[in-house]
């Protein structure tokens, strides 16, 4: 495993001329991602559950509406939807009318309530959690949500600025390259490794594991 100083100058030295500090995502801060209101949380977590699998300007294109049929989200109020009301949303053509995903919503908004009651917020929640175990906030996310396995759960917590690595396919190919894994990471045994390596990056760096994932990513094809 190269240290943090050979993956950034090895990127470095293959985007010569380019801003490369300007190519790197920022994660919100504790305070930032803890003051974010549950109901907008539970919409960018469905958001990200309507994406899967389409274009996901289709989806944003639809998403006033979802705001309307689904009451702005407010989980206190998604988890009292009856099976009915679920089955209607069925019949709206205005919405994308896929049953699993639309279940998922009142799942979710289960999952947020539940988790709310113990910490203060969803926000809150997803605030604290330690980022040395971001894997267990994955594995937490997918036993407890709905339609949160894969990518998902990962690509739903950097969409609201929650530090994360991506298990993209140039992330999983830096990390064969690397010797941490030698194929995609899903067993927790490889996941755990794959956490151990971006720990050590971040000790070497001081970097979120954002940014790290993306440098990684870059350093495929050079």
């Amino acid at each position: 495993m190269k240290s943090f100083d050979w993956l950034y100058e090895h990127v470095r030295a293959h985007r010569a001329g380019e801003d490369l500090e300007a190519l790197l995502p920022h994660p919100r801060s504790r305070d930032e991602l803890a003051a974010v209101a549950d109901d907008r949380l539970l919409s960018d977590l469905s958001r990200r559950v309507f994406r899967a699998g389409l274009k996901h300007s289709l989806v944003d294109s639809k998403w006033p509406v979802f705001e309307e049929v689904f009451w702005g989200f407010d989980p206190h109020k998604l988890v009292l939807m009856s099976d009915e009301q679920l089955e209607r949303l069925m019949h709206d053509d205005r919405i994308i009318r896929h049953f699993g995903k639309i279940k998922s919503v009142r799942a979710n908004a289960l999952m947020v309530t539940e988790l709310a009651a113990e910490a203060g917020s969803f926000a809150r929640f997803l605030a604290d959690w330690p980022g040395e175990d971001i894997i267990g906030l994955w594995a937490l996310l997918k036993k407890r949500g709905s339609q949160l396995g894969g990518n998902s759960g990962p690509a739903f917590l950097r969409m609201v600025g929650k530090d994360t690595f991506l298990l993209t396919d140039d992330v999983v190919a830096a990390l064969k390259a690397q010797g941490i894994v030698d194929r995609k990471p899903t067993a927790k045994r490889d996941l755990q490794l794959v956490q151990n390596a971006f720990n050590q990056w971040q000790r070497e760096s001081g970097r979120p594991l954002c940014q790290i994932s993306r440098l990684l990513s870059m350093t495929v094809g050079w």
